[in-house]
């Protein structure tokens, strides 16, 4: 009897070991973000030499895709595969910049997309600003050279989400000369929403104009993939201070020639055989212009007044 209790504790306890084992194996190996990733690595000046641009025909203008990124490991590890596949298709040479906010601020899309348009201008003929959560599926979507003006990807007809006319988000590529004519976009938007709206005043008030996609025969349920999961990455729409006045009001002082930013660390990784260039991106805030870059964690400071009124983004 106790022989066969020693047997029975004996094989209870190999089991609880063995999946304390897998339990451990599994957690550990399974990446969480950008910093634990088992991607492979790459020499950043040898990897700059190729990138992925050499398979392709040397005649073909280059694109860089921006990716304002923070946070968003899972969308990243199904971007990029899925962009390759995408553009090889049409045989468009590029290359992924994922520009990753370092810093404790708000999230600074402009910014962010800013600073990925300078570390990439030299080597490219135009780019592409490009949320990491919208997928193309319809293969009409070209991302072809913009000669004749900003070309908007994902135009409001078949966006998943946002509908309305002046909509530029999501997906736009511009030649590299018309990004500078601009100024980029302001550094203004800490936070959520609206940065694209004053992006289209400056656009318009330059004489250019925004084409769309073509002959695109699907629509806003099967043109792109969304993978935006709303309940476990809310959107940061605070407002603090003169913020709600002041980025509804064009900005004329700030884009590229006023960014201020450093890079904390450069990454070359290989996500399924794609090379992705990470920047990790401190950047600086000037509290006495934007002070809503850090918004008090639980109530609003008290709104300041506005003594001139602007330009309205809308």
């Amino acid at each position: 009897m106790v022989k066969y209790t020693q047997v029975v504790l004996l094989r209870l306890f190999g089991i609880c070991l063995f999946g304390f084992i897998v339990v451990f194996l599994l957690s550990g190996g399974l990446p969480t973000g950008l910093e634990t990733c088992r991607c492979e690595e790459h020499d950043h000046e040898r990897f700059h030499k190729t990138f992925r641009l050499e398979q392709y025909d040397q005649n073909r203008k280059k694109l860089a895709i921006v990716v304002p990124f923070r946070d968003r490991f899972d969308e990243l590890l199904q971007f990029a595969p899925h962009m390759a596949a995408f553009l090889d298709k049409q045989g468009v040479p590029f290359h992924i910049f994922v520009v990753n906010q370092n810093d404790r601020y708000r999230f600074n899309r402009a910014s962010l997309i800013n600073a990925g348009f300078l570390e990439a201008r030299d080597r490219f003929d135009y780019f592409a600003m490009h949320d990491v959560d919208l997928l193309p599926l319809n293969d009409n979507l070209r991302y072809e050279y913009p000669e004749e003006g900003p070309l908007h990807i994902s135009g409001p007809e078949y966006h998943p989400k946002y509908h309305y006319s002046n909509f530029i988000g999501g997906i736009l590529l511009l030649k590299m000369e018309h990004f500078v004519q601009l100024n980029g976009m302001s550094n203004r938007y800490w936070g959520w929403g609206l940065e694209d709206d004053e992006f289209f005043v400056r656009i318009k008030e330059a004489g250019l104009e925004v084409y769309r996609s073509r002959n695109i025969t699907t629509g806003t349920n099967n043109t792109f993939l969304h993978v935006h999961d709303r309940l476990h990455r809310k959107r940061d729409t605070t407002k603090c201070f003169n913020q709600r006045e002041s980025t509804r009001r064009r900005d004329r002082k700030t884009g590229l020639n006023t960014l201020k930013y450093s890079i904390a660390s450069r990454r070359e990784l290989t996500i399924d055989g794609v090379p992705v260039s990470v920047l990790n991106v401190d950047l600086v805030c000037d509290k006495a212009e934007t002070p809503w870059c850090d918004c008090p964690s639980t109530t609003e400071a008290p709104t300041q007044r506005i003594k001139k009124k602007g330009d309205s983004v809308q």
